[in-house]
């Protein structure tokens, strides 16, 4: 549903954000602004739910509705907020620590769910504002305090376990490419269901590997007679940066017309926030 023009201008506040210089953040950040400007949402009907870490600060520079959860918990949140009102468009900026360690359950149901929120998940394959340890998508090897000897675990692949929950809606961009992420974004908050975004963002202070160079040399956008309907082939190609060669940005998988949460539980098209509970009593609860 399209709104009334708001300029650029209205998304931001006057301050401004404290990130590394040439973090990959501000790409993301910038795109994230001009994909609700160009889908011509009022900044009052925009809610970012933001996790701990410095993807989280996101919300705190944009001037629309923000949430500070704890860190995992940014999705339980979010899928609260749209159940209230789901007028709204909810967007959840997390890391990959806090979106696959301590959230991975969270992500997981929400997508088998097919909650009607966007999730853009910041992923620099480490904890940045904690000083660079390794996370759940930080590669084999990686050095870093908790891991002074290399990392020996295999990395999770969010698009692999959003598409095998049951995503409807899988997309990958790069923080470099502001363009087509803005694009990304912009279909993920259209779609009419769990919508995931993997952001590549290059970590300028810790990450020495995954640089705007490495990313600009290994990504490539899927081309036009691509399948966005084939969940097996979404499925393989999410798989391709598993060597850390090959990382395919677009829209690797949507799924349209399934029922959403709202749709299986509300059985109402009004928002609960619109409801009238002025004959509504909890009395009873309290054996009254």
């Amino acid at each position: 549903m399209k709104h009334n023009a708001s300029p650029l201008e209205k998304y931001h506040t006057q301050s401004t954000p404290n990130w590394c210089p040439g973090c990959g953040n501000f790409g993301i950040w910038v795109s994230l602004k001009n994909a609700i400007a160009n889908l011509q949402i009022p900044h009052h009907n925009v809610v970012i739910v933001g996790d701990i870490g410095c993807s989280g600060k996101l919300a705190y520079w944009t001037e629309v509705n923000g949430f500070a959860t704890l860190h995992g918990r940014s999705i339980p949140v979010a899928e609260g907020v749209k159940m209230a009102n789901r007028d709204l468009t909810v967007i959840v900026v997390a890391g990959d620590g806090g979106t696959l360690s301590e959230g991975l359950q969270h992500f997981i149901h929400a997508a088998r769910r097919n909650v009607n929120i966007t999730v853009l998940m910041h992923n620099n394959q480490l904890y940045g504002l904690t000083k660079g340890q390794a996370s759940s998508t930080s590669e084999k090897g990686y050095k870093s305090s908790t891991t002074p000897e290399g990392s020996y675990e295999t990395p999770l692949n969010p698009s692999v376990l959003a598409l095998v929950a049951q995503a409807t809606f899988v997309a990958a961009g790069f923080a470099g490419n502001a363009k087509h992420l803005t694009q990304m974004i912009e279909k993920a908050i259209t779609h009419e269901g769990f919508a995931y975004v993997d952001a590549y963002q290059p970590c300028v202070t810790y990450n020495y590997i995954n640089t705007y160079a490495f990313y600009s040399e290994r990504t490539y956008e899927l081309e036009e007679e691509y399948d966005a309907t084939n969940r097996v082939e979404a499925i393989q190609r999410a798989m391709e940066i598993d060597g850390g060669q090959k990382f395919p940005i677009g829209v690797l998988y949507q799924e349209q017309g399934q029922k959403t949460l709202e749709d299986n539980v509300l059985h109402s098209d009004k928002p609960l926030a619109k409801r009238d509970v002025s004959d509504i009593s909890v009395a009873k609860l309290f054996g009254r």
